[in-house]
């Protein structure tokens, strides 16, 4: 057997045979490299939004560039660069990423591990940085803005003070940097006809994932289980409906018992028991495009004190789901519910807001957190937008109807002002004790 010294000194003879070998000159050439073009095969079919759909994303953002007086933005987060160039949704693993949009430019910024993927995805050109000097990836900023001079937007949401000093030590003029992490906001958190297409196809996949747990359900499976069921039928689903598109990040959180306390809580072994509480978590993830199925179920039968909490909870969601239309503030029907909540002294186990927008986002990166139903939220609801009614409280381990109970319904408000429920799966008692 070959000792590892023997195969270090075998390893030393091939180098110094080999015609791969370089010189020292080569590789410090290498490691001088700041920026490469990585234009690997053909750009990839635009996987849902048509280009028409892409520019006209991007004509809005330079609108508002000419009437700010901005020279230049620097997307550095996954919710806006995906949405600014239709389905480029990067993987960092401790690697910053980019979108630069000029007047004539729209660049996005990449490392070099993805190589050609990237520039697949974005509609227009890439540029990608080298790992093998530290901030190449600020140099390559300042190569693509070139000689711009003038104000440059950033996010200021989601940029580190780290970064936020590296890029004015890089820069080559005294640009001056501005927050538009606020007007870009605005822009995504009103749907287009596409985008409103996407979000339909995606809740009904989550109906989907959401019949596929149920079917998976029954007395000692473990709640992995039950979530592998639900997510590998939504990522089927989704690759019949958008075969052109990128398979990533869907996902089921499939919780009972003590796991269900809190909305975030991942998945367990823990073996799901008869009268268990259980919570269903459906996330269907198109292209970076978040939608949501969530169902508090319980397995075989529901205690009185349970069916209790259950049903004023069920109260709330349906009084919220007639709450969403044209002109209603989101404080307001915060306040609303909270009132509601009180009459069954549950206000005090309530555990987040009622509410919040799609799009791109995901549990790991982006919100549209000027369109939350929460008491500091006034945003006015519009025509375009569509937001999700979630009511939840938690009864503590030990109380009598301990657990987390919450429903999930995902609303559009039309442009004649009719709001239409996009969730298909049912709820409430009558449905969701599931016999098995």
């Amino acid at each position: 057997m070959a000792t590892a010294r023997s195969l270090l000194q075998a390893g030393r003879r091939f180098l110094r045979q080999s015609s791969l070998r370089h010189s020292s000159s080569d590789v410090n050439a290498f490691r001088e490299t700041t920026t490469v073009r990585r234009y690997n095969g053909e750009k990839a079919p635009l996987g849902i939004f048509s280009a028409g759909e892409i520019e006209g994303r991007i004509t809005k953002l330079r609108n508002y560039m000419q009437q700010e007086g901005l020279a230049a933005c620097l997307f550095t987060s996954i919710h806006n660069i995906n949405y600014y160039t239709g389905g480029f949704t990067y993987c960092s693993f401790g690697r910053p990423y980019g979108l630069l949009v000029t007047p004539e430019k729209h660049v996005s910024i990449s490392a070099l591990i993805d190589y050609g993927q990237p520039w697949r995805r974005s509609p227009h050109d890439n540029i990608v940085f080298t790992d093998w000097k530290r901030d190449n990836y600020f140099r390559a900023i300042v190569e693509v803005l070139g000689d711009t001079r003038g104000a440059i937007g950033l996010e200021y949401d989601h940029m580190n003070l780290e970064q936020f000093q590296k890029l004015k030590t890089h820069l080559p003029h005294s640009n001056e940097l501005r927050n538009v992490c606020g007007a870009t906001m605005k822009m995504r958190m009103k749907k287009s006809k596409e985008e409103i297409a996407l979000i339909k196809n995606s809740t009904a996949t989550a109906d989907v994932g959401g019949y596929a747990c149920v079917e998976a359900l029954r007395e000692n499976v473990p709640e992995y289980e039950v979530a592998l069921a639900g997510t590998q039928a939504m990522v089927r689903n989704i690759a019949k409906i958008y075969p052109d598109s990128e398979l990533m990040d869907s996902w089921v959180w499939f919780q009972s018992g003590i796991n269900t306390d809190g909305a975030h809580n991942p998945v367990t072994s823990r073996r799901v028991q008869k009268g268990d509480i259980l919570s269903l978590n459906c996330f269907p993830m198109p292209q970076g495009y978040y939608t949501a199925l969530e169902r508090t179920m319980f397995l075989d039968h529901c205690s009185d004190a349970s069916l209790k909490v259950w049903e004023a909870n069920v109260a709330v969601h349906k009084r919220g789901l007639e709450l969403i239309k044209p002109g209603a503030k989101c404080c307001d029907i915060a306040q609303e519910l909270n009132e509601m909540f009180s009459q069954f002294n549950l206000l005090q186990n309530r555990t987040f807001g009622y509410g919040h927008s799609f799009g791109v986002l995901c549990h790991y990166y982006g919100r549209e957190a000027g369109l939350e139903l929460r008491e500091d939220i006034e945003t006015v609801l519009e025509p375009g937008m569509v937001v999700s009614m979630e009511p939840m409280v938690t009864i503590p381990e030990g109380q009598p109807g301990a657990g987390g109970y919450r429903e999930h319904d995902v609303l559009l408000i039309n442009d004649d002002g009719s709001v239409d429920n996009l969730t298909g799966f049912p709820f409430g008692p009558e449905h969701n004790i599931i016999k098995k």
